[in-house]
């Protein structure tokens, strides 16, 4: 079955799109920026600077990370990064329910070959 990904252009420079927001989830389920960087498969410093690209477009965090130290450091969704959380799910839900007719309609087209 053909599935849809969502992807919103917020600026000329800034999108947020699936793996954004898994880094916002993934952020939040850890509560580190950095284990939430290992279960994605990617480095440190890319989660990074993709939560900072997410605050500029923002204008405001949407992650509150405390430096670590001897108790180490952690991270946070702010509660405007938990509202784009909730809104981008909540668009990709509404846009996948507006589709499923369209996409049922393209797997006939395959199935029939």
């Amino acid at each position: 079955m053909p599935s849809l990904s969502l992807r919103i252009n917020l600026d000329p420079d800034g999108r947020v799109g699936p793996g954004k927001i898994e880094l916002l989830e993934q952020i939040a389920a850890f509560g580190s920026i950095s284990a939430a960087a290992r279960g994605m498969e990617m480095s440190y410093k890319h989660a990074w600077d993709l939560v900072e690209d997410m605050n500029r477009v923002f204008g405001k965090p949407l992650v509150a990370a405390q430096t670590g130290g001897r108790k180490g450091g952690g991270a946070q969704l702010t509660a405007v990064g938990l509202a784009v959380v909730s809104r981008f799910r909540a668009i990709e839900r509404a846009a996948s329910a507006a589709a499923a007719a369209h996409m049922e309609a393209l797997q006939a087209e395959i199935d029939a070959g």
